[in-house]
């Protein structure tokens, strides 16, 4: 299972990811091969390639955002 912080709002293009529940935020890829670039709160930037059908979960923390995936819905990540 892959875990990153980050302190900013992620926007998910429309085209790409579909929320598919609100407690707790799930979006789900509905398209091949979509990428996320993330900037942890080290400041260190990854890109993740999701498979279609791949999930990401998001939750609110203190300050942050707490974004975990199961890796089996990456094709890769690039630190």
């Amino acid at each position: 299972m892959g875990l990153l912080y980050t302190k900013f709002y992620m926007d998910f293009d429309e085209d790409e990811w579909k929320q598919i529940s609100n407690d707790p935020i799930v979006f789900e890829s509905i398209k091949k091969d979509v990428s996320l670039e993330i900037e942890d709160t080290s400041h260190k930037s990854y890109k993740l390639l999701f498979k279609q059908g791949g999930k990401i979960h998001m939750f609110r923390v203190t300050g942050k955002f707490r974004l975990t995936w199961d890796d089996e819905d990456l094709l890769n990540s690039i630190k």
